[in-house]
């Protein structure tokens, strides 16, 4: 039993050793190759691209801070989002959003049920349902029933206009959904934490699928009013898998919607 025991030791150190020091003779899953080379394997629409219809969600805590925070009460910590820790806020706007940060409890438009704009309404932490067909991608989201219709059969923007979710034009680079939105509204943050844009801003999201289940969420945002230069933050957007999964009724009341963060935090 000892000799067992000690060739049972051996094999599975000198295994270790090997897989560390020879990783190209590792076993690998196609999967795990497809996430190495970046080519895209799952499910594809009828016009071939890849088939994102369904209901998904982020995971983390960039709704209440994008950059990175320490746990307090009612917020989640976070390492963030923000490519390069920091957003480089110009200095009059810094001030703004410290002077946001001190009034966020009740200066956060969601709290005053205000549509989250965009990106926000990406990763506030309710599911969001995506719809696609060749000429156009709709995404329903749970919040406050935000709808966005993005449009990919190459119409231009709309101008002059504000809208609270933007005016988006979608169009594909290989397997690669590429969202520009411009025509905002002012009166939208990025987070809880005050984090915040002009009327000047101009977003552009990437959704690239990764597999079946896992989109990268990349997002550009450019606003000459309040950033010194563009800046990027990403993350990854889950598929839901739940059986008999469906988008409920999210009616915004600013009470209840404080209350609820606060719970959810909690458990």
């Amino acid at each position: 039993m000892r000799t067992r025991w000690v060739g049972l030791t051996i094999a599975a150190v000198t295994g270790a050793v090997l897989w560390f020091a020879f990783p190209k003779f590792a076993i690998e899953t196609p999967a795990a190759q497809a996430a190495q080379s970046g080519a895209y394997t799952g499910p594809r629409t009828a016009d071939g691209k890849p088939d994102l219809n369904g209901i998904w969600q982020v995971l983390n805590s960039a709704h209440w801070d994008i950059e990175a925070h320490s746990p307090e009460e009612g917020v989640p910590g976070g390492v963030g989002v923000v490519e390069g820790g920091d957003i480089p806020y110009q200095p009059s706007a810094l001030a703004k959003k410290k002077e946001n940060y001190q009034n966020r409890a009740k200066a956060d438009p969601l709290s005053k049920c205000y549509l989250p704009g965009v990106p926000r309404v990406t990763y506030v932490p309710l599911p969001f349902e995506i719809s696609q067909t060749p000429k156009h991608v709709v995404i329903a989201y749970e919040i406050a029933h935000a709808r966005r219709i993005i449009y990919t059969d190459g119409s231009p923007h709309v101008e002059s206009l504000e809208f609270w979710m933007g005016d988006s034009r979608g169009r594909w680079e290989g397997d690669t959904l590429v969202v520009d939105t411009i025509d905002f509204t002012d009166k939208t943050w990025l987070d809880k934490a005050g984090n915040f844009h002009s009327t000047a801003l101009h977003v552009v999201e990437r959704y690239t699928p990764m597999g079946p289940n896992h989109i990268n969420y990349e997002v550009t945002l450019e606003d000459s009013k309040v950033y010194t230069r563009p800046w990027k933050m990403s993350m990854v957007i889950y598929r839901r898998l739940e059986k008999n999964l469906q988008l409920l009724d999210y009616d915004c009341v600013s009470f209840f919607w404080s209350k609820w963060e606060k719970t959810l935090t909690r458990k």
